[in-house]
């Protein structure tokens, strides 16, 4: 059951997910090459339209007119940098949301330079697993790889402090996922299964969706991260009930999130304030 609040989350994440399917909006990915098919796939399954457009001199333009944007540091190199430095400032522009995920931030120099670079560009969400987002913040964290190796609440003030620092909103992923605002706005969402992290890309697919939540959300961009978050969790939920195994669960995984509306958001949801 859910945890009742004085701003009780669920019914708003229920109301984003019905405008996300009324509108279908495009999301622009520069996402890493590992995930780019699956994301693709989970946006399309959730109702969205994606977009992988990676050439710098288009990357600008196309940012302008798609809904949102995602900037995904995964497989980061220097002429990709300049094409998500056009397209950051395109998105701004035009005033469309954008959301930073920095992969593996804190392990190599030109992720790390270059997303504390961003960051300063005002990303309506950063979203990552605890050791990243510790790092971005520029405190000492480590991880395993693109895996954390903190917990959620050990990164708790670092998501306060860039949360602050952007004016937006910080999610940061784990057991128990965590969406922390600039306005001190707080969520943690326990849904979600261990089988979610046997899948390549299952995370940064996320990212993708909190950008097409965040194009729906009319500027709500805590609301967004929390329904982004709250619905790839339970659609994990849904799929481990089906699937016991990673190939079979990514399969389940698509299928759910094309499966869940409204109605299940609010059955399932195990959302806190």
């Amino acid at each position: 059951m859910k945890t009742e609040t004085a701003r009780d989350l669920v019914p708003e994440c229920a109301t984003l997910l019905s405008a996300l399917r009324a509108k279908s909006p495009l999301v622009h990915c520069l996402t890493n090459s590992v995930v780019e098919n699956f994301t693709a796939n989970v946006l399309l399954a959730i109702g969205a339209s994606p977009a992988m457009i990676p050439d710098p001199e288009e990357s600008g333009m196309f940012a302008g007119v798609a809904d949102a944007l995602l900037v995904n540091v995964g497989t980061v190199t220097k002429p990709q940098t300049e094409a998500m430095r056009r397209a950051v400032a395109s998105a701004r522009a035009a005033g469309r949301p954008w959301v930073l995920d920095p992969v593996a931030v804190g392990a190599l120099p030109l992720r790390t330079s270059f997303a504390r670079e961003v960051l300063a560009h005002g990303p309506a969400v950063v979203r990552g697993n605890a050791s990243e987002i510790i790092a971005l913040a520029g405190e000492k964290a480590t991880g395993k790889g693109v895996d954390s190796t903190a917990s959620t609440d050990q990164a708790e003030g670092a998501a306060g402090a860039i949360a602050a620092a952007t004016g937006g909103t910080a999610l940061v992923t784990g057991a128990v996922d965590l969406v922390l605002s600039a306005a001190g706005e707080r969520a943690t969402i326990s849904n979600g299964t261990p089988l979610m992290t046997r899948v390549t890309g299952v995370g940064c697919a996320q990212g993708a969706v909190v950008a097409a939540f965040c194009a729906v959300s009319g500027g709500d961009f805590f609301a967004a991260a929390a329904a982004a978050a709250l619905a790839t969790a339970i659609a994990g939920d849904m799929a481990a009930e089906k699937a016991k195994f990673p190939g079979s669960f990514q399969i389940a995984f698509l299928d759910a999130l094309a499966e869940i509306d409204g109605e299940v958001l609010r059955e399932r949801a195990r959302l806190a304030r």
